[in-house]
């Protein structure tokens, strides 16, 4: 079988599930190709050096191993979902134990030779993955960054010049690219996690560089926050389902002292983040943070409210599969009349979602760009 026919063989294998299936998502694209490509010589030079960052769904990684004979590579998902497809396509594929799971550190990255990046979609995240490479990675680690021509810019070069001596960019092919960097020069000081005091929420909020929004409070949530205090009923248990930072876990058991709060998130970057928000607010003691899909590690009817702000993105793709699953785990989260608030862009049909899911749904405020509801649970 020549290489080519390999990669093919391979990745037809490759599935997103359990992430959102969609006609416009796949499991393995033109970027994934091209980073293993560019990479395959320095692979092949340091098999058991490799590392790889934001895997979507475990393309970079099955292909170093299958395709250009990487041993035991370290590998970091942001995304459960990722993490999960990742598992699900090894054992599909026969490689089921050839990697190791680690979170974005030192530990990831020491003594690395070769590491492969999907392009994260913010500078900061960028910012940190290169930080923290350059500060634990072999000396003669080569750094390869991939993404789609559309989504890069000259700033990603730069950030990765604050990291690097050697910053450069491979040929474009089928409208793809790597950013390729050498010469690691550590920072003085790591840059994350950033926070921000925000007087006019009573709180301060801390950012790793991939969680949404940083260290701001969104629009969304600033709408939500602005009804929680006076309009939501009295609640002994409380879950912030797709936490991001922790404002709404924060606030929520700042203004009530006697609740118990659950925030949870499938990304590492957002649970990372809010336990530091809960850390910096002296909250730990009453705000619980954990990485789950969608509520599914909560006991089913435990809580008595729910809130969220739900993405209507997956990757870059608009899809409202996200949202529907984050309110399905609100309904098996909420005792029976319990309720969920919720935020999210008018101009989204999430009103029918929510009573189709959790139950009858009522206007609470609402403005061009943001409304909020609450959902009672059957």
């Amino acid at each position: 079988m020549t290489p080519s026919d390999a990669a093919a063989d391979l990745f037809a294998q490759l599935r997103r599930a359990p992430d959102v299936e969609a006609p416009e998502l796949v499991a393995v694209d033109a970027t994934d190709r091209l980073l293993l490509d560019e990479a395959a010589e320095a692979i092949a030079a340091r098999p058991d050096g490799v590392a790889v960052i934001d895997d979507s769904h475990g393309a970079l990684t099955l292909g170093a191993v299958a395709l250009h004979g990487a041993v035991a590579p370290r590998v970091t998902t942001d995304l459960l979902l990722g993490e999960l497809a990742l598992a699900a396509n090894a054992e599909r594929t026969g490689h089921t134990g050839s990697y190791r799971l680690l979170p974005l550190g030192a530990e990831l990255v020491r003594g690395a030779t070769t590491v492969l990046v999907q392009a994260p979609k913010g500078l900061d995240a960028l910012r940190e993955l290169a930080e923290v490479v350059a500060a634990d990675a072999d000396p003669d680690v080569t750094l390869f960054v991939g993404g789609r021509v559309k989504h890069m810019t000259r700033a990603m070069n730069d950030v990765l010049a604050d990291s690097f001596t050697d910053v450069r960019a491979s040929l474009g092919r089928q409208k793809s690219r790597v950013l390729i960097a050498r010469g690691p020069r550590p920072a003085a000081t790591p840059t994350f996690p950033q926070c921000r005091e925000h007087a006019e929420f009573g709180l301060t909020v801390c950012a790793h560089g991939a969680a949404f929004a940083g260290v701001k409070v969104d629009r969304g949530t600033h709408a939500l926050l602005a009804v929680l205090a006076d309009a939501v009923p009295d609640a002994a248990t409380a879950l912030d389902l797709g936490c991001g930072t922790g404002v709404l876990a924060t606030a929520l058991a700042t203004a009530r002292p006697g609740l118990r709060v659950l925030a949870t998130d499938q990304s590492a970057a957002a649970v990372a983040s809010a336990r530091a928000t809960v850390a910096a607010n002296g909250l730990g003691d009453r705000v619980t943070v954990t990485r789950d899909d969608a509520g599914s590690s909560v006991p089913e009817g435990s809580v008595d409210l729910v809130v969220c702000n739900p993405p209507f993105h997956s990757g870059v793709a608009v899809d409202e599969t996200v949202a529907h699953r984050l309110f399905e785990g609100a309904a098996r989260a909420l005792r029976p009349g319990g309720e969920m608030w919720a935020v999210f862009n008018s101009h989204l049909p999430h009103r029918q979602a929510l009573t189709r899911l959790v139950g009858p749904t009522r206007q609470v405020a609402r403005n061009p760009a943001f409304t909020v509801t609450a959902s009672t649970a059957r």
